[in-house]
């Protein structure tokens, strides 16, 4: 999915506004209790006891445990139930089951999103102060839901950095963001915010467009241009996608001389690359180039998937937005010509994933929220389990240690252990035996502040 300008209005959805930022409080002499209903505490010594942790996801759980958390960071993790320390505050957890901050590596925060007819209706009356708004309601939903860590993968350059700098000071509520800007599309293809547009609105959009071009040598301004606006990861538009109305359908893009250029531009400047393809052609000349991750993955042969274990690539499979996207075609709130791409990618990718993880392909979560509703990203889960075949435990790697390996943050997130950043968050009851419980997450801390709380 891309987000750009106008044309991007048409595939995004809702949210709540700007929530302001957990502040500070300094912990009296006798350590508190973290209560239902209070407001979002930082505290610089925190101990949570937890009733079963799953500390390090692919491991079995630990019983009764605490752990210690100063100044955001995980100190220490122990057995059973420790006295706090004076003056640290306490979370009571012993009776939820408590994991890593979970990690979606594809979503769009910026705009109106998982309701796309209202998208639609606003698109010439919006401007993108107003997607940048709804962007920090998606970004807080997301995060009250468990995504202590975000990867957006399209939207406005400046608007996601600036969501993006906002969280990281504290400044607005959600997710640390891992962002692309706009995404890189030929011309014609799926990302160009030209595409569809009346002459009037196409002469004045024309004029800010920097992320399509055609030609090695035009490609490789692009990848430079979005990283000089800020972009963390890469993005290209491997081939068309379900919510455009482009040549080729859902066929390969670029060729491969073009993606090479934009593959070798953006690892030559450190940053990993992440293609949208659904086409079997598409992903194979992706993963030749040397792409990080594939997106989606609707479409997959015998032949991507050797190039898959070949290159070390990973698949993020975004169960959720196919079923998504059909569901709102099929109610009238996409255009007709999106049905039948919806519904080949639908079908398609159930065969496609389950045969590539059987052979042995990398899997990293990751949802497309913004075709579907942000906060509801946990639904992949039992997608994963259901459809794909992946056990519950399985699912949860790919969520936290995998995602945090695709992001070179093995190191910071993913587990908990003393070093790491503290992204906890708890549910009442073991999602190893019913990965359903990820969807009702009850308690959620981010670099060692509260964001949301038992009750809430």
């Amino acid at each position: 999915m891309t987000k750009t300008l106008l044309t991007a209005m048409m595939i995004t959805v809702a949210a709540p506004a700007l929530v302001a930022p957990a502040m500070a409080q300094t912990a009296p002499a006798a350590p508190p209790v973290a209560s239902p209903g209070a407001s979002p505490v930082a505290s610089k010594v925190t101990f949570i006891h937890a009733g079963a942790l799953l500390d390090r996801p692919g491991q079995a759980p630990r019983g009764n445990s605490t752990i210690v958390v100063r100044d955001g960071r995980i100190a220490e993790v122990r057995d059973g139930f420790a006295a706090p320390d004076a003056g640290a505050m306490l979370v009571d957890l012993k009776d939820k089951f408590v994991l890593p901050g979970l990690i979606d590596l594809h979503v769009h925060l910026l705009g109106i999103g998982g309701d796309p007819m209202r998208a639609r209706l606003s698109a010439l009356n919006t401007e993108q102060a107003d997607d940048l708004m709804y962007g920090a309601g998606n970004a807080r939903a997301t995060l009250r839901a468990g995504f202590t860590t975000v990867r957006d993968l399209g939207g406005d350059p400046r608007g996601i950095r600036a969501l993006r700098d906002a969280m990281e000071r504290g400044d607005a509520e959600g997710p640390t963001i891992i962002n692309a800007g706009a995404p890189i599309s030929v011309t014609g293809g799926h990302g160009d915010p030209l595409n569809g547009l009346a002459e009037p609105y196409a002469h004045a959009v024309a004029e800010t467009v920097e992320n399509t071009c055609d030609g090695p040598a035009d490609c490789v301004r692009a990848t430079r241009r979005q990283i000089g606006l800020g972009a963390q990861v890469v993005k290209i538009t491997a081939t068309g996608g379900v919510l455009s109305n482009v040549s080729g359908g859902l066929g390969r893009a670029f060729t491969p001389e073009e993606m090479k250029a934009i593959v070798d531009t953006a690892h030559g400047l450190g940053r990993k690359v992440a293609a949208h393809s659904h086409a079997a052609e598409g992903s194979n000349a992706a993963l030749a180039a040397g792409v990080d991750t594939i997106e989606h993955g609707s479409f997959i042969t015998d032949e991507t998937i050797a190039l898959f274990k070949k290159t070390g690539a990973y698949l993020v499979p975004t169960e959720i937005a196919p079923v998504a996207a059909l569901a709102q075609a099929r109610a009238g709130a996409l255009p007709p010509a999106t049905i039948p791409k919806a519904e080949a990618a639908a079908a398609a990718m159930q065969d496609s994933h389950r045969r590539a993880y059987k052979a042995g392909v990398k899997f990293a979560f990751g949802t497309d929220s913004g075709v579907s509703k942000h906060g509801d990203n946990a639904q992949e889960f039992a997608l994963l389990v259901d459809k794909v075949g992946m056990t519950p435990t399985e699912a949860i790697r790919s969520a936290t240690v995998t995602a945090a390996e695709v992001l070179n943050q093995g190191n910071t997130i993913g587990t908990i252990e003393p070093g790491k950043t503290a992204d906890i968050i708890a549910v009442d009851a073991s999602p190893l035996q019913d990965v359903r419980q990820l969807e009702r997450v009850r308690f959620v801390m981010h670099k060692g502040a509260i964001a949301r709380r038992l009750g809430e």
